[in-house]
Parts: C-alpha cells; sequence; structure tokens
C-alpha cells in the first residue's frame, strides 16, 4: 500500500499539494480486521479513502478539463475552416456568375454579329450583279485604253 504515496509523488501532478504522511499516519490494510476494531483505525482508512478519491476526482477534473480545451479549440477551429469555406464557395459563386454573364454577351455578340452577316451576305449577293457589271465596265475601259495606245 505504500506504492500508492510513492507513485503519487512520483506522478508530477501539480493540483495534489499534500504534505508527507507521518509514519504514525500509514493506511492500515482493510483485510487486516483486528485493526479496525479501534475507532482512530477506522478513521485513519476513511483518511485513505478520501485522499484517494480526491486524488481521482483531481485527476478526472485535469482529464475533463483538457477534453473541453480540445473540444473547444476544435469546434473553434472547425467554424474558422466553415467561414473561410463560406467566404471561398461566396467567392467562387461570385466568380462563375461574373464568367456566365461575360459569357451570356459573348454568346449574344456571336448571335448579333451572325444575323449582320446575314443581311451582309443578302446585300451582297444584291450587289454582286452591280460589282460584276462595274468589274467588267472597267477591265472593257482598260482593254480600251490599252487599244487606243497601241493602234
Amino acid at each position: 500500500m505504500g506504492d500508492r504515496e510513492e507513485q503519487g509523488e512520483g506522478a508530477g501532478s501539480s493540483l495534489e499539494l499534500e504534505a508527507p504522511i507521518p509514519e504514525t499516519q500509514k493506511e492500515i490494510p482493510i483485510s487486516d480486521g483486528i485493526a479496525f476494531n479501534n475507532q482512530s483505525a477506522i478513521f485513519q482508512a476513511i483518511e485513505v479513502v478520501e485522499r484517494d478519491s480526491l486524488a481521482i476526482a483531481q485527476s478526472f477534473t485535469s482529464l475533463f478539463a483538457s477534453l473541453r480545451l480540445a473540444l473547444s479549440e476544435s469546434t473553434s477551429t472547425s467554424l474558422h475552416h466553415m467561414q473561410c469555406f463560406t467566404d471561398a464557395t461566396g467567392r467562387l459563386q461570385e466568380s462563375v456568375l461574373d464568367a456566365a454573364t461575360k459569357g451570356n454577351r459573348y454568346i449574344n455578340s456571336c448571335l448579333r454579329l451572325n444575323e449582320e452577316m446575314k443581311s451582309v451576305d443578302g446585300l451582297a449577293s444584291q450587289l454582286y450583279p452591280i460589282t460584276l457589271l462595274f468589274a467588267a465596265n472597267l477591265f472593257y475601259s482598260f482593254l480600251h485604253t490599252l487599244f487606243l495606245i497601241y493602234y
């Protein structure tokens, strides 16, 4: 039973600030039935149980405080990550909307250009005979000029 005292002192816990136990108040083994006939021995055994219970309670308190801190840090980190993801998603959404708007404008411009080209095709088909006549007239003038120069 003296092992418990050595383990308590060797554990290095800052929560245990107990004074050393005098040799007269050492633990009394529970299996010794004769020792429990004495009332002071019973109180000493109760003190040992209380001391051990207090040490266990302090250990659990420390454990739960550590767990609470770890959970708090994890939760705050998760919240921070969620806020970052929300911000990134918002920016991505804005970029996608901007790209979609620009793409829509581009498609509309292409459709307008296509319509204008259709009207130009109609105009070109209307102007084609006139252009041929003009070109033929120029060619005739050129040939006439050459003929006059050489003959």
